[in-house]
């Protein structure tokens, strides 16, 4: 009896000449010369199947050929190693079963269709060789960050998505009725980090995040997923070391791993393994020097938008930090610099080719004065924050942490020109179906 394989364990070259039987979706379907040609997905890859006229009856073969694609099929044969096939080998198909006949008239034919017809039939695009090819390096990477964290003493942890009160700014909230109260979608887990790590140390964590940005562009979700970090013990030039070294390794595994899959997004693995630290560091100050060169409106004092971002990723090759962000743009938990109090200890890391912004962060304040003093200055309830300042009550430390924007990331490293396509079910200011 055939032994059911995936289709991933015969692309990795492990069953050359073996006979199996495989299970999946018809991807596509062609028939010339007396051969069926067979695309069949299993969810760990696409493969070819060839199957000749003359090994089955001639009723049987015009029946196939006519089977409607997103049929569930099972075709056994034998692996072979050739060049011709993509990615190098194909199946000389013995039989094949149709086991449930898709519907004729899928939706999606080989044709151009525009976004909004793509996103309205997500659940069915998903299925799209580089949406496959996505997802998966989007798992990859997600993955290779945990390893990293774990294998550098990280512990992850859960903290509530459902809070009271802002963490960024409180424009861009999600207000939802929490019985007789009103609480909102978290922006970021940062601030029950800040209390975990003097419970368990150093903490990551995964978990969506919300914003309410009135934004279109191709760098914007209103639901994203955060990768976030927090330790305690450490400073701004600590943490840009983190980072750097966090995101060289997520490089290099899925370059390394996933070569193939970078090469169908056309993203050529060699920049991607390229990556290396120490990356480029410049100040906010320099930052708005080089912009004004081509936007000489630019004003000190301004957050870098994504033509801003765009103009600095001109400059670089790899990615680079902005540090020392003016209190007014950073949030109120920044650490003044005390060296120029007029800015603060932050730093975002932009990636290059325009991609901009993929993480944020800095050194939090963790003097209780102080940090009571900014919330204040920025008119927001000290009450709403109480539990949150009593941190620096009871055993405060320095400390320091950062955001990681995965859907930016994947969309850096795989060359994606939109957002939407780094996650299977994107969420935007005008999309929340499917």
């Amino acid at each position: 009896m055939d032994s059911i394989q995936t289709i991933g364990e015969i692309l990795d070259g492990k069953l050359d000449g073996s006979h199996v039987a495989l299970r999946g979706w018809l991807h596509h379907i062609r028939s010339g010369g007396g051969i069926l040609f067979l695309q069949l997905r299993d969810g760990s890859g696409v493969i070819q199947c060839t199957l000749k006229k003359d090994k089955i009856d001639p009723e049987t073969f015009e029946k196939l050929s006519a089977t409607p694609i997103e049929s569930t099929i099972e075709v056994s044969g034998e692996v072979r190693k050739d060049p011709r096939a993509p990615r190098g080998y194909e199946i000389q198909g013995e039989r094949v079963s149709v086991l449930f006949p898709a519907q004729d008239g899928y939706p999606i034919a080989k044709k151009y269709h525009g976004p909004d017809f793509l996103l309205d039939y997500r659940h069915l695009w998903i299925r799209n060789e580089k949406m496959q090819a996505t997802i998966r390096l989007r798992s990859r990477l997600i993955e290779e960050a945990r390893r990293w964290l774990m294998d550098h003493g990280y512990l992850e942890v859960q903290v509530p998505i459902l809070v009271n009160a802002a963490v960024e700014g409180g424009s861009t909230l999600f207000s939802v009725k929490y019985f007789k109260q009103k609480a909102y979608l978290s922006q970021s887990w940062q601030l029950y980090a800040e209390a975990m790590i003097a419970s368990v140390g150093k903490i990551f964590t995964l978990a969506p995040s919300f914003r309410a940005e009135k934004s279109r562009t191709r760098r914007h979700l209103t639901e994203y997923w955060h990768l976030e970090v927090e330790a305690p013990w450490l400073e701004l030039e600590g943490l840009m070391e983190l980072e750097e070294e966090l995101v060289a390794h997520m490089c290099h595994q899925v370059a390394q791993r996933m070569p193939e899959e970078l090469k169908l997004l056309g993203r050529d693995p060699g920049k991607i393994i390229n990556i290396q630290p120490p990356f480029p560091r410049i100040t906010y100050d320099e930052a708005v020097e080089t912009i004004q060169q081509s936007m000489p409106t630019f004003k000190w004092g301004k957050d870098l938008g994504y033509e801003e971002e765009k103009v600095l990723t001109q400059k670089f090759e790899s990615p680079f930090f902005v540090t020392r962000f003016p209190k007014g743009i950073k949030a109120f938990y920044h650490m003044p610099d005390p060296q120029n109090p007029k800015v603060t200890l932050s730093v975002d890391l932009l990636a290059p080719e325009g991609y901009g912004e993929i993480t944020g962060g800095g050194q939090r304040i963790h003097v209780f004065e102080q940090l009571l003093a900014r919330i204040k200055e920025e008119k927001l309830n000290p009450d709403d924050y109480k539990w949150y300042t009593e941190l620096r009550r009871y055993g405060t430390v320095p400390h320091s942490g950062f955001g990681m924007g995965v859907e930016r990331t994947v969309a850096w490293v795989c060359g994606l020109e939109h957002i939407r396509d780094a996650i299977a079910f994107p969420r935007l200011i005008n999309r929340i179906y499917p």
